[in-house]
């Protein structure tokens, strides 16, 4: 089916048009070419000119009168995602922003993996992004002393890790050297484009030095020594990245009832790994047993594209329609080793595929199968690449925001912790390995929805790290007592908590809302549900808040 494009999806497509002029960063990520040369203005008028675009965008759609069952969920979408941007921009929150994970210090830095290298004119591009690196940190220096200005400052743990971090880029081992490596090993290359690539790389590392220079000596001693953010901001932050509100209370306590759920199971499980053993135990079993061992990260490589490529062939027309330029993903290291696993969509025209990212920590070489096929289907397929990239692909129903640029944390990570689940229900967990390493992640998911929501709102610590408060400690002995992560990688995962509130939790709570809109979708259509069309439905209407995805899929907008 093709559909006429609408007077609500020019406006749409006019709102993405004029976001990726303001922000080239978000282009690239998206792949829509002509931006690549450059960053966005990370200074305060930056921020600025984001908010007026909303604020535009948001008169325009409450003038709109939508011509089809789309266009009310193009309106509903858009109101909901930029209404809710603008709220976080009124509170200071958007601008004063700085944390382990997702601010411009890491932004600026990891565009450049999306950028090819493959000719002198791709180089030429990637260097002249370079050089604006240090006017896009000089930008981003005066916002956030602006925003100090007014009293709001990161807390101290982050402004020390992000300095950390700068240090880390710029080390003898580091981002900047592994770059001058490549450049150097870049085969027929011209001399003029060599050399304007090695000052950008010289510049930049320079302005990453410099910014953790400037990090301590301006901001370092301001920052509030307290994480938590409060709970009225904690609301805020939590709609944002679940297009939803929910009853923070209930939800605090059903994270610790979830948790003793699954860790019942993994006690189950780990009497099958062997009868009578511990859940450490089983752990060590499985730890010790050569058939879940992989050493280096190129084998680690290597085992994360098989597995991807074997469940796409798996799924295929059988549980899902799968288009063409869907069933390619490429699995990659990423070349930074701060931690984390991620994924990156395709391109608009599918000439980059969806991109499997896994940042492996400095001297981490070990690694075990069991506990990370999971993280495969999660960043994967049913996972992320599924739903990002098939979402991609609807040109023929969507406008360029839906398509491209309707991205929802509670959604989509919702979905890819719901696409693990549906693994294990099709029986590609029944290996007790797998299904023990599955439900490791599940455990942590539902520790850091305790932990998440319990520092930042302060309610009251569970009595297993003795009640009261909660601190970093409390936080700390909390997942260590609860998941079973690498100890560099979990300190990583609690800073990245503490510093981005209600992120981490909309994980588990995404995965919540998708299962309880199956089960009324199952309950509504009776004997006529059929669990394949109910995920191309879900799916085709893209990465939407919550409540948008549920009234849409239920037939309520």
């Amino acid at each position: 089916m093709t559909r006429t494009p609408t007077d609500v999806d020019a406006i749409a497509e006019g709102h993405l048009e004029a976001e990726v002029a303001l922000s080239p960063i978000t282009a690239t990520s998206l792949g829509i070419p002509g931006h690549d040369d450059q960053l966005d203005d990370f200074g305060p008028d930056g921020f600025a000119a984001g908010s007026a675009l909303r604020r535009e965008t948001l008169a325009r759609l409450a003038a709109a009168t939508p011509s089809d069952d789309i266009d009310a969920v193009t309106i509903a979408a858009m109101r909901e995602r930029l209404g809710v941007a603008e709220e976080i921009y009124a509170a200071g929150l958007e601008d004063s922003a700085l944390n382990v994970l997702a601010s411009p210090l890491q932004g600026i830095r990891g565009i450049f993996d999306l950028m090819p290298t493959d000719t002198d004119r791709e180089w030429s591009t990637f260097g002249a992004r370079l050089s604006a690196v240090p006017a896009a940190l000089d930008q981003w220096v005066t916002t956030l002393q602006a925003a100090a200005a007014r009293g709001q400052v990161a807390p101290h743990r982050q402004v020390a890790a992000c300095i950390g971090q700068c240090a880390e880029f710029v080390s003898d081992d580091g981002y900047f050297v592994g770059l001058r490596n490549g450049l150097a090993a870049a085969g027929g290359l011209d001399d003029a484009v060599r050399a304007r690539v090695g000052e950008g790389i010289d510049a930049a590392a320079t302005a990453y030095d410099a910014l953790g220079r400037t990090l301590r000596e301006t901001l370092l001693d301001k920052a509030p020594e307290v994480d938590a953010c409060g709970i009225d901001t904690y609301r805020l932050h939590s709609r944002y990245f679940l297009g939803s509100e929910v009853d923070l209370a209930e939800t605090y306590d059903w994270g610790q009832e979830e948790l003793a759920r699954i860790e019942a199971q993994q006690t189950e499980v780990a009497d099958q790994v062997k009868a009578g053993a511990t859940l450490e135990e089983a752990i060590d079993i499985l730890d010790a047993d050569p058939a879940y061992q992989l050493h280096g990260t190129e084998a680690l490589q290597v085992w994360m594209q098989a597995k991807a490529d074997d469940v796409i062939d798996a799924l295929a027309d059988v549980h899902f329609d799968i288009p063409g330029p869907v069933r390619v993903i490429e699995g990659c290291i990423a070349p930074t080793q701060t931690g984390g696993i991620y994924y990156t969509g395709p391109s608009d025209d599918f000439s980059r595929p969806g991109r499997m990212w896994w940042s492996v920590p400095r001297g981490v070489t070990e690694f075990t199968t069991w506990r990370e096929l999971t993280t495969v289907y999660h960043e994967g397929v049913p996972g992320h690449h599924l739903q990002v990239a098939q979402t991609v692909y609807r040109r023929e129903l969507l406008n360029s925001w839906r398509r491209l640029s309707a991205w929802t944390s509670g959604h989509g990570e919702g979905w890819a912790l719901y696409a693990e689940r549906l693994m294990a229900e099709l029986g590609f967990m029944d290996d007790p390995g797998n299904r023990l390493g599955w439900l490791d992640g599940q455990s942590l998911r539902a520790a850091r929805v305790v932990v998440d929501i319990g520092v930042h709102c302060g309610f009251a610590a569970p009595a297993e790290v003795g009640g009261g408060a909660w601190d970093y400690d409390k936080a700390w002995r909390f997942l260590r007592a609860h998941t079973q992560m690498e100890e560099a990688m979990l300190r990583f995962e609690l800073d990245r908590y503490l510093g981005w509130p209600g992120q981490a939790a909309s994980y588990k709570i995404g995965e919540r809302l998708w299962l309880q809109l199956r089960e009324e979708s199952q309950q509504r259509a009776g004997k006529a549900f059929d669990l394949k069309e109910f995920h191309r439905r879900a799916l085709d209407i893209g990465g939407v808040g919550l409540d948008t995805l549920r009234a849409a899929v239920l037939g309520e907008l």
